[in-house]
């Protein structure tokens, strides 16, 4: 990128220096050529008779000759690539046949290292798809074992509410029915031990024994009716609330089973369909490539003859090189045009000042360098909507429309990217009254030229139509053969008008534009260098753009003028891509390059009529 900066910088100096000398080149024959002191036909008080006769109101520009149906070939691959080969431009192909070849050895390094990756990807997606069937299974599995938890804690509360709980109950209380009957048993027969050791029947020993039975037995009944008595009040709520614990806990691990089994369900489908869908975005990726890789040969679709666009365009477009092997070239941009018709075309790019002038369907007169001698009459087909992008960034002043010109009658020797100029009828007068450009001006918004009268110089108020840059339609005011100053008397006019009292408008006219001064009397001595060194009053309906070219009376003959030198170099002397390049610059460049020329040149003489003024 940088080389490709150095050295538009580089093609922009060569330029400016060739400008710089074909200028002043100009100029010195001019100072060889002119007589000494100013042009001897522009002096003080020189007319010119006003005339009558055929008028013709014109836009002329520079342009292009292209075909007017064609089919753009244009790269379609991304970024950045070279060209390899190339179509012999001027060569006839036939559908199939190759144009152009690209670069591919980038887009053969991507497509291995994607094919990597979508294997990878693709055994991701099969690893996704087993893990999500795992997970299924798995969280199927506890869910299961979750719900027979839960069944189980639910009938082991069950079973100890009716079969155990019930069953404990029995025993406890068959227990202290028993341990009752045992005590009445002993109660009795010690009642009767006691008796017979009484009588002496039994012994002592004997009867001891029967106490030790009675005490045994009131101690069971006793033990009986605690086992009771912890049975209901201690053990069975302890178990029941154990037992009541161990369904909710088996409920809420089922809860939360169920939940965890879910988000690991969600988790592996959308890792699943991620895993397919970057399977499918590297497959289409691989796709692309591959895409991109068959439009690294372009074929030609139609039969036609090969003409490179930077042919085609036939105009200098910033830093683009020609195309040739070797060539970098980004996606979209034009490589080549294949005519599919025999019928031409003229692009032209109109200035914006005379923009209102040209209208789709009026009549062009075209000339071609090529052809010298002939004409070739076409029509105004197209005209731009917005400013050539192009141009406004090369230059911002400068704001020009792209015009297609159908031709007419085109022949064999119109070829692609010839140099042509288009004179572009605005309108044809067959009978009008005309004077010079420069010899009118805006006085008050009122165009005004002078007379030469018995006490000097005196207005006179017209009315007048379009120009074609040299002479301007005068309608109403001026009859033919009056003669009319070449070099209206500012400063007289200005004071007489004035009345001492406050500077009338004083306005270059050209004529349907104007550019507007207030000029006070001391201002007014500098008009004339002015008007010779800026072409103030060579600016017509072309404006701005007319007033560049100098065209048109650039006259000032003040004492500044004659002081400082204010004549403009002969445009129609310079070669046709320097003039082009100087027709392109804004005021400021062109008085720098003036100022440059000056510096480079000498002290050149003054007066100052430019090319055609006056004629």
């Amino acid at each position: 990128m940088r080389e490709r900066k150095t050295k538009a910088m580089t093609l922009r100096i060569v330029w400016i220096t060739l400008l710089v000398v074909a200028v002043t080149s100009c100029t010195a024959i001019l100072t060889l050529v002119l007589p000494t002191g100013g042009q001897a036909d522009v002096e003080e008080g020189s007319t010119f008779t006003t005339r009558k006769g055929r008028l013709i109101i014109s836009v002329s520009e520079a342009g292009t000759i292209k075909n007017r149906e064609q089919v753009e070939i244009k790269s379609e691959v991304e970024g950045r690539t070279t060209v390899l080969r190339l179509a012999k431009e001027g060569s006839h192909v036939q559908p199939g046949d190759l144009l152009v070849e690209l670069d591919t050895s980038k887009l053969i390094d991507q497509k291995t290292g994607q094919e990597i990756t979508v294997i990878q990807s693709e055994a991701a997606l099969i690893r996704a798809r087993e893990n999500s069937k795992v997970i299924k299974n798995q969280s199927d599995s506890d869910i299961s074992i979750a719900e027979l938890d839960h069944r189980f804690a639910s009938e082991d509360l069950r079973k100890y509410k009716e079969g155990e709980y019930p069953q404990l109950l029995l025993a406890a209380n068959s227990k202290i029915t028993l341990a009752k009957v045992e005590l009445e048993r002993a109660t009795e027969k010690l009642k009767w031990s006691k008796i017979l050791f009484a009588e002496e029947y039994i012994s002592e020993n004997e009867l001891q024994g029967d106490e030790l039975s009675h005490k045994r037995a009131e101690l069971d009944l006793e033990l009986a009716r605690g086992e009771l008595d912890l049975l209901t009040n201690f053990t069975y709520k302890r178990r029941v609330d154990e037992l009541e614990s161990n369904v909710d806990q088996t409920e809420r691990s089922l809860e939360r089973i169920n939940l965890r089994t879910a988000a690991d369900i969600v988790q592996a489908i959308a890792d699943l369909k991620a895993k397919e869908q970057e399977f499918e975005r590297q497959e289409t990726m691989l796709a692309k490539i591959n895409y991109q890789l068959s439009k690294c040969k372009i074929l030609a679709p139609v039969p036609g003859m090969v003409v490179y666009a930077t042919t085609g365009r036939g105009r200098y477009r910033g830093n683009e090189e020609p195309l040739e092997e070797g060539t970098e070239v980004h996606e979209r941009q034009e490589l080549m045009f294949l005519p599919t018709a025999n019928d031409m075309m003229v692009e032209v790019k109109i200035h914006e000042s005379a923009l209102d002038k040209v209208r789709e369907g009026m009549p062009v007169r075209v000339t071609v360098d090529a052809v010298p001698g002939v004409e070739f009459p076409g029509t105004v087909a197209r005209i731009g909507l917005l400013p050539d992008a192009q141009s406004s960034w090369l230059n911002p002043d400068l704001k020009v429309y792209s015009t297609e010109i159908h031709l007419n009658n085109a022949t064999m020797d119109l070829r692609a990217g010839m140099s042509c100029r288009a004179e572009i009828i605005v309108d044809d007068y067959d009978d009008a009254i005309y004077v010079p450009i420069q010899t009118v001006l805006r006085v008050n918004g009122q165009p005004t030229v002078y007379l030469q009268g018995e006490k000097g110089p005196e207005p006179l108020s017209v009315e007048i139509g379009l120009d074609n840059n040299r002479m301007v339609h005068v309608t109403d005011g001026l009859d033919v053969g009056t003669e009319v100053l070449l070099s209206p008397p500012l400063e007289p006019s200005t004071m007489e008008d004035s009345g001492g009292d406050a500077p009338p408008r004083i306005e270059a006219t050209t004529g349907m534009s104007t550019t507007k001064k207030e000029l006070s009397p001391t201002d007014s001595k500098k008009r004339g260098s002015e008007d010779g060194r800026k072409g103030e009053r060579g600016r017509g309906k072309g404006g701005e753009r007319n007033g560049r070219e100098g065209r048109g009376g650039e006259r000032g003959r003040s004492a500044e003028g004659k002081k400082n030198g204010g004549s403009a170099p002969d445009l129609s002397k310079m070669p046709e891509e320097a003039r082009r390049r100087f027709e392109k610059m804004s005021d400021e460049e062109k008085k720098a390059m003036m100022d440059k020329m000056k510096n480079f040149g000498g002290q050149q003489k003054s007066g100052g009529r430019g090319p055609g003024g006056g004629q």
